[in-house]
């Protein structure tokens, strides 16, 4: 049966949304389609993938306006007269059609406190509860397709904010390490809050949704971390012992971005904007109707999905 395409193919310099009709088969993912594109079209159609079994990430991209995996994305899941269009993630430069540019979170990654194990411990002498094993699990399921940090209004919409924002993945990273029994850094939720953003994450819960591996981002990384930031600053008997003791007999002084009177400096993101068109045709247009990303209105609460 003959499905009609549009593929946006261009460069950093612009492009166009072009149209193409194919063959669709029974069983078949939006990536077949692509390659059956290139194969009778399109030879010069540039697409990212590897493993096709969604295990690598490598084939992120927006179906319908949406950051799916194109190899875990059946066709059978659109209308039969419905048009399909493929643009490249939005959050990225465009390098050429459907390939971006990810640099910005192996930047961020890089940037992330490594695992820093017990003092006089050798690793062959790691030992854990099985149940702290599982906690941290999760979050080794990530793929590190980056549809999460695509999908994210912090970074989508606002391309000043990824010098201090790193972003869902590096916050699963850190929640992962913190919540690691063997891992000797103590100061991992300060400096998510200080140095990686996590005051700009007001938890929409945009990136769970789109996370093929199914991670509760939000819910079992985010959030705790947030708890865990606000507890050292705003638990009764921290702030009584902050107020008893003078500051060089606590047993640790504030970290950076912190104030001495241990307020924290959230940045909300907060605008009465929601997601802006995007720049691959008019035709998408933001925010999604299955997915959450809209940016709460001043003075409401945060939305929760």
């Amino acid at each position: 049966m003959s499905r009609h395409f549009r593929v946006w193919r261009g460069d950093s310099s612009g492009g166009e949304i072009r149209d193409y009709d194919v063959d669709v088969n029974d069983g078949e993912v939006v990536l077949d389609i692509i390659h059956r594109i290139q194969a009778t079209q399109a030879p010069d159609l540039a697409c990212r993938w590897n493993c096709k079994a969604g295990k690598c990430g490598s084939c992120s991209m927006e179906i319908n306006g949406k950051p799916r995996l194109g190899c875990m994305t059946r066709m059978s899941t659109f209308e039969e007269s419905e048009t399909v269009t493929i643009t490249p993630l939005r959050a990225f430069p465009v390098i050429r059609d459907l390939v971006t540019d990810v640099s910005f979170n192996y930047t961020k990654a890089r940037e992330t406190p490594a695992f820093s194990p017990p003092e006089g411990l050798a690793p062959g002498e790691y030992r854990m509860q099985q149940i702290d094993v599982e906690r941290s699990q999760e979050f080794r399921k990530c793929i590190e397709c980056f549809l999460c940090q695509n999908t994210c209004h912090v970074v989508r919409d606002h391309e000043e904010n990824k010098e201090a924002f790193s972003g869902p993945r590096s916050f699963i990273r850190a929640a992962e390490l913190d919540m690691h029994p063997l891992d000797a850094r103590s100061d991992r939720k300060e400096y998510a809050q200080a140095n990686q953003g996590l005051g700009y994450c007001n938890i929409t819960k945009c990136c769970s949704e789109v996370c093929p591996e199914h991670i509760k981002i939000t819910d079992n990384a985010i959030i705790p971390l947030k708890e865990r930031v606000v507890d050292r600053r705003y638990d009764p008997l921290v702030w009584l012992g902050r107020k008893i003791f003078r500051r060089d007999q606590l047993a640790e002084a504030p970290p950076a971005g912190v104030a001495p009177d241990a307020h924290l400096d959230v940045g909300e993101m907060l605008s009465t904007q929601s997601g802006g068109p995007s720049p691959f045709g008019d035709d998408q247009t933001f925010p999604l109707t299955d997915i959450t990303y809209q940016h709460p209105a001043p003075g409401s609460p945060s939305r929760e999905g």
